[in-house]
């Protein structure tokens, strides 16, 4: 079947209904978010319009966390580069709450998504993960970190992260950055 392509105006209108999505999200959580408040956010006379562009509220969620995730990864990814395990580690982490900065309610958006909806995250999870794990893993061959389960610190400084995310409306996020920073180099410093 030949798709056509969507005009610009439909485009701006899918746009505009991912960033009500992610917003409505953000404010009331996932599982209070519904066609009717991101319409209201929107600004939009009826849920139909977004019914027109997302075939489900799993569709729209789909689109969301892809959306979020390439930006995020694209962000970090630019930032990254170091020249030592030890440098990797505070750029990624930096970086990190460098885009929460910026972007707070699609990080927000993108946790409760992904720990309440049934997203394929392409094993974002497990990739982000292992991806630490190793750079932990190179740090200690290097002799720039101590002797600990790189998979497990991974987890912590993971869960760390996330905490912050979560929590960051509340939250001084330069405090946030260099305690962030300083906890980390604390427990992986040899």
């Amino acid at each position: 079947m030949l798709m056509r392509a969507k005009s610009v105006t439909e485009q701006a209108r899918r746009a505009q209904i991912v960033a009500a999505a992610i917003a409505t999200i953000a404010e009331l959580d996932y599982a209070e978010t519904s066609f009717k408040a991101i319409a209201a956010r929107a600004g939009l006379s009826s849920t139909g319009l977004i019914s027109y562009h997302f075939k489900n509220k799993q569709e729209l969620v789909d689109v969301v966390f892809a959306d979020v995730l390439e930006r995020f990864q694209d962000f970090v990814n630019a930032r990254m580069g170091q020249a030592g395990a030890r440098e990797e580690l505070r750029a990624f982490l930096v970086a990190n709450i460098a885009f929460l900065r910026e972007h707070r309610a699609d990080m927000v958006a993108f946790l409760r998504i992904r720990a309440n909806a049934a997203v394929t995250d392409g094993g974002i999870a497990a990739s982000d993960h292992t991806a630490l794990a190793t750079l932990l893993r190179q740090g200690q061959e290097a002799g720039e970190f101590r002797a600990f389960d790189p998979d497990v610190m991974a987890v912590f400084v993971l869960a760390m992260r996330n905490g912050v995310v979560l929590r960051s409306g509340s939250l001084d996020l330069d405090v946030c950055e260099q305690e962030l920073v300083a906890a980390v180099d604390l427990a992986t410093r040899s």
